[in-house]
């Protein structure tokens, strides 16, 4: 698979971009486990083109990420030109618009999944974007607003006319926000389009090795993004690529090597943000990290209400004192997210 001049292995896994998760720290751990292509959080293009420092910050690549894209979101067309041009200038290996964020906030200004009340505005933002910078422009979307607008098909062949080389479905409709199953039907309808010449990659419920095969052959999307099932659980990319090349399922960690894990994610994200901030957005993966242990509940309120960091190590490490070399009763890499 190749998208601009990034070639990908066959049946390439993506990391999807999620606000106040793939940080730096984030994405190093995933590509430990063998992330084949990554994105930033997710970007205002008002905060790029104001110099928002938070938004600057989100900029800060490394080599050892790649290949790695800037995901964009925004719903003023000249905003989103300005924006991408500041995102090329950190040099990704690709400019990704955002058209599928459901949330609220964002949506309902228009931006993100907003986007697809309004095709033309979206064909036409996606094709100023494509001249304005020169690298590789790809975008993410949804099925459509509603269950009554359902239009992902011909979405997928006007943004490949308008430029894009690579295209990302989350299998649910913006109304659906993150209820209810991902529909992958509409996915393999766009992958299977005669018309349709660029990568595919499907989005939506991937939470284990055997879905993931399962979407790879069933509905011959080119790749598979994953999202939420990643947080504090970065080995699922591990988990199915082993399964795609041999069939077999990998048993899950061993509480000593989920715990030498947690404590250097937690150090790569105090690298790249001050105390606090870096603690709190940890939180979420120290829960799920040690997701499964007997009788936690009151050693994992402690993990996760802690603020200083040789405290949470001192936590961890009791973590491993006690269950070393146990693995939950999810080995199959079959349990949800």
């Amino acid at each position: 698979m190749k998208i601009g001049n990034t070639v990908l292995p066959d049946r390439p896994l993506f990391l999807a971009p999620m606000e106040d998760v793939t940080d730096p720290s984030f994405r190093y751990v995933c590509k430990m486990f063998g992330a084949d292509f990554m994105y930033t959080e997710f970007i205002s293009s008002d905060g790029l083109i104001r110099d928002g420092a938070s938004s600057v910050k989100k900029l800060d690549l490394y080599d050892y990420e790649r290949p790695i894209g800037i995901q964009i979101y925004g719903h003023i067309l000249e905003s989103m030109v300005e924006a991408a041009v500041i995102a090329a200038g950190a040099k990704p290996d690709v400019i990704d618009i955002n058209f599928g964020c459901p949330m609220k906030k964002i949506a309902n200004r228009g931006a993100g999944a907003g986007m697809l009340r309004n095709i033309p505005l979206m064909i036409q933002m996606t094709e100023a974007i494509v001249k304005a910078v020169d690298i590789p422009v790809t975008a993410k979307t949804r099925l459509g607003w509603d269950d009554d607008n359902k239009n992902i098909v011909d979405v997928a062949e006007r943004l490949q006319d308008a430029g894009i080389v690579a295209l990302t479905i989350h299998g649910r409709t913006r109304a659906q926000l993150y209820k209810g199953e991902a529909d992958w039907t509409l996915i393999g309808e766009v992958k299977n389009n005669p018309r349709m010449h660029i990568p595919i990659i499907g989005n939506g419920d991937i939470n284990s090795a055997v879905r993931a095969k399962d979407m790879f052959d069933r509905y011959g999307v080119d790749g598979i993004m994953i999202g939420r099932a990643t947080c504090g659980r970065p080995w699922i990319f591990r988990e199915i690529r082993h399964y795609l090349n041999t069939g077999e399922l990998l048993p899950e960690p061993t509480v000593n090597e989920k715990a030498d894990l947690a404590i250097l994610h937690l150090e790569k994200s105090l690298e790249h943000k001050e105390g606090k901030p870096a603690i709190l957005e940890m939180r979420r993966h120290f829960s799920n990290y040690f997701k499964g242990l007997p009788n936690f509940k009151e050693t994992r309120l402690k993990l996760v209400t802690s603020n200083e960091p040789d405290e949470i190590k001192n936590i961890i490490n009791h973590i491993r004192a006690t269950w070393g070399e146990f693995r939950s009763d999810d080995s199959t890499g079959l349990y949800g997210i």
